[in-house]
């Protein structure tokens, strides 16, 4: 039966670029910010922070936890991927 299940190659990628945006959100808030920022200007939408300081905290905290919930997907698809290749 566990061998039927099959894991998907995109879950990898997924959580792989999922780790490295938690990454780059928690090392540079700021250029995250703006980022969205800009975004937003382009679809004609004004948007600004009322305070910077919350909103670089808030992001980086936003970045860790990415950070953690990639790791710990990527864990357990290896774990699984192991996992099924014992049976």
């Amino acid at each position: 039966m566990c061998k039927d299940i099959y894991i998907f190659p995109a879950l990898y990628v997924f959580s792989a670029l999922s780790f490295l945006v938690g990454f780059f959100i928690y090392l540079k808030p700021r250029k995250a910010i703006s980022i969205q920022v800009a975004f937003y200007r382009k679809i004609n939408w004004r948007m600004e922070p009322v305070s910077m300081e919350k909103e670089v905290r808030n992001t980086k905290v936003m970045g860790l936890f990415l950070l953690v919930v990639a790791t710990a997907s990527l864990i357990t698809i290896l774990l699984k991927d192991y996992a099924l290749s014992q049976v």
